[in-house]
């Protein structure tokens, strides 16, 4: 069976060779008709080499487009731009070229005239084609079985009117609007689907509208120009009396102006906020189930729940193992449960499709059901392990109707949703056993690794800067979180966080902030309005005698700039690589979830800075300040800045040992009152030509 490079190599050949057959057949017709000349060849030959050449056309996008693994609506609208672009300006350097010449004979030559022409053709048919490709892919987002037989219905038709080629109907003929009217009124209703929209951010929507008016100018210039030869020449092959190419025209069109106005009513929405506000609440669901006494199997009840509302699942179950007790549990969703067999032997039987990398354990798997097997009414199903301890105590499973139905947000939430049910029902068990047998240190210890685990293995890397971290909680578990995340190609976010308290509660506060910064980091929104969305989300979940301090930066490679925010936190320890002058960013904020209403932004201050090779800046939390001697004298912030300038010229893996060292040889390693932690960044970019030495400050 050929690959998809296969398909795609062949019909860009098979393209090529049906153009050029094209242009030989139409150059020879309209050679016999100037000369009176016969070379026998059949009129019908011109019409059959455009269908295959359309035919062609639209394999090579349908495979190079349609079948692409990831789907990103801004690329897809670019592409769709690039491709207009460069056939209009083809198209305007072929008018050029007949302005400068106009007054030769040269120019007036038909067949050059129809050489031209064809040319156009081929460039305005790969645009309308690759266009129709990507409004499928938009139209059927997340796509239902009616919408799918709409869309295949809408696509056989199309291919069907191909064949008006032959028939001799032309525009303004009865049976040729007829079939327009018909293919323009499916259009208009596939046109109303436009979910993707609710998935772009407000920078997204703007491009998307000017792709979108500029895919209109397009098909303006395109028709006009089509119009303007057929008005002026002697066309063998024309394609305003196409029905395939009319009706695309106007889809194309329809789509275009729907896509416009409804991103326009949905400028001021907050749609994704809400979706992504939903997602961090189910988080916090799961997280909160063990604090607040819930049983096991609500877990399992939640999780369940939240997964199917997340990906839209049309059917579910979650099977739970107790291998200890001996006994199994199943919950279902939609789904009759005399299914389950059948379908778990479909799934064996299917080919393997991977969806993410599998570089972790717990990663999940995608199935595709095979359309031999009719035994299931599903073609998608997504399971993923539920695994407490390295034992896997359950499978949870989502299933659609449709196949190529779970896309890499879908997977990542729920991938989420599972690791934070299998650390609250891994805490549940722990606490219970503890309680049960009376050993609440070693219950202590067990809790402490998935307090660590909560902690990234490895920070963000990048060749304008380097990232180390030290951590030690002061019991068992912690409150301390630090953490990076990479929003694009340029940007990436960076924070460090200390709950109030200390012990399983800190734990479980600071195991909620890793899932409310992964949730908002993703929208890649500025400092200020992540401090406001992570309060309001906190403010839902913690109690009311605790908080969370926090300093939130991004690293801006592209323009060197770092802007950042506090929330309570200590201030951040500054060095400036070329004066070696320190300081320390002081702005104003208060811990989250102390203010628990709207007047919580009126505290937030965002700074920026540009930076420099050899600037160093040091985040920590306040138990390494707060250290105190056998005197009760604390480390403070002289101590601390002192160590910094000590050690500022290594690299930042020895910066933080040497900090550490002056740490430890000032209060001695006894047990500690609070927990330690501390990121070093050291920068080793290019210079950038803005000063760095002052701090701006944005209200």
């Amino acid at each position: 069976m050929l690959s998809n490079k296969s398909i795609v190599r062949l019909s860009i050949a098979f393209g090529i060779i049906f153009w050029t057959l094209l242009l030989l057949t139409n150059l020879s017709i309209l050679f016999d008709q100037k000369n009176n000349a016969s070379l026998g060849i059949p009129q019908f030959l011109p019409h059959a080499f455009l269908i295959l050449f359309i035919l062609s056309v639209g394999v090579y996008y349908r495979y190079s487009i349609g079948k692409a693994e990831s789907i990103n609506f801004i690329d897809l609208l670019w592409r769709v731009f690039v491709t207009g672009l460069l056939t209009t300006i083809v198209s305007l350097s072929i008018k050029f070229f007949f302005y400068v010449f106009g007054g030769s004979m040269l120019t007036k030559n038909i067949l050059l005239i129809n050489f031209f022409y064809l040319v156009n053709l081929g460039l305005i048919l790969s645009f309308l084609i690759s266009t129709f490709i990507v409004w499928k892919r938009l139209i059927l987002y997340q796509k239902s079985k009616k919408l799918l037989r709409t869309w295949q219905f809408f696509e056989y038709f199309l291919f069907l009117s191909l064949g008006f080629e032959f028939s001799g109907y032309k525009l303004f003929d009865v049976p040729f609007n007829t079939v327009i009217l018909l293919l323009v009124g499916i259009g208009l209703i596939l046109s109303v689907n436009l979910k993707w929209v609710a998935y772009l951010n407000f920078k997204q929507k703007w491009k998307s509208i000017l792709f979108l008016l500029l895919v209109i100018i397009y098909l303006w210039y395109f028709f006009m120009s089509l119009v303007g030869y057929s008005n002026e020449s002697v066309l063998i092959t024309d394609l305003l009396n196409n029905v395939f190419v009319l009706a695309v025209f106007a889809f194309i069109f329809i789509y275009s102006v729907f896509s416009v106005l409804v991103i326009l009513f949905n400028l001021p929405t907050s749609s994704v906020f809400e979706s992504k506000l939903e997602e961090v609440i189910n988080f916090q669901r799961l997280s909160q189930t063990i604090p607040t006494g819930q049983k096991e199997e609500q877990v399992f009840e939640i999780l369940l729940d939240s997964a199917v509302s997340a990906v839209f699942a049309d059917a579910a179950w979650l099977e739970i193992t107790d291998t200890k007790a001996g006994k199994q549990e199943l919950l279902v969703r939609n789904l009759n449960p005399d299914l389950i067999d059948k379908i778990k032997e479909a799934a064996q039987n299917s080919t393997l499709k991977r969806i993410l990398n599998s570089e972790l354990e717990r990663n999940p798997t995608s199935q595709k059901l095979t359309a031999t097997l009719k035994k299931v009414p599903f073609k998608s199903i997504l399971v993923y392990p539920i695994i407490v301890k390295n034992e896997q105590i359950g499978t949870l499973a989502l299933l659609k109707e449709v196949d190529d139905s779970f896309n890499k947000e879908m997977i990542d939430i729920i991938n989420t949703y599972v690791n934070q049910a299998s650390i609250s029902i891994e805490n549940f068990r722990l606490l219970t056993e503890a309680l049960e047998n009376e050993r609440y240190k070693e219950e202590l210890k067990i809790a402490s690794r998935v307090q660590k685990s909560l902690l990234p293995q490895t920070l963000d890397k990048n060749h304008d800067y380097n990232i180390t971290a030290f951590s030690m909680a002061a019991d068992e578990v912690g409150g301390d979180y630090y953490d990076t995340f990479r929003i694009n190609d340029n940007k990436v976010a960076l924070i460090i966080a200390d709950v109030s308290g200390k012990g399983t509660s800190a734990a479980f506060h600071m195991s909620q902030m890793k899932g409310i910064f992964h949730s908002l980091a993703q929208l890649d929104l500025e400092p200020k309005e992540f401090m406001v969305q992570a309060n309001s989300a906190l403010s839902r979940c913690l109690e009311k005698t605790s908080f969370i301090t926090a300093s939130y930066f991004i690293i801006d490679t592209k323009s060197k700039v770092v802007r950042f925010t506090r929330a309570g936190h200590c201030p951040t320890l500054y060095l400036d690589g070329r004066t070696r002058e320190t300081s320390f960013f002081k702005n104003k904020g208060l811990g989250l979830g102390i203010l628990r209403n709207s007047s919580f932004e009126d505290y937030v201050q965002v700074n920026e800075f540009y930076y420099k090779p050899e600037d160093v800046f040091v985040l920590y939390t306040d138990g390494i300040t707060e250290a105190t001697n056998q005197n009760q004298e604390e480390f403070g912030y002289d101590r601390l800045r002192t160590s910094l300038l000590k050690h500022a010229s290594l690299s930042p893996d020895k910066i933080k040992d040497g900090i550490i060292d002056d740490l430890y040889d000032f209060c001695g390693k006894r047990s500690l009152d609070d927990d330690y932690t501390m990121l070093i960044v050291k920068f080793t970019g290019h210079e950038n030509v803005k000063s760095v030495e002052s701090v701006k400050t944005k209200k």
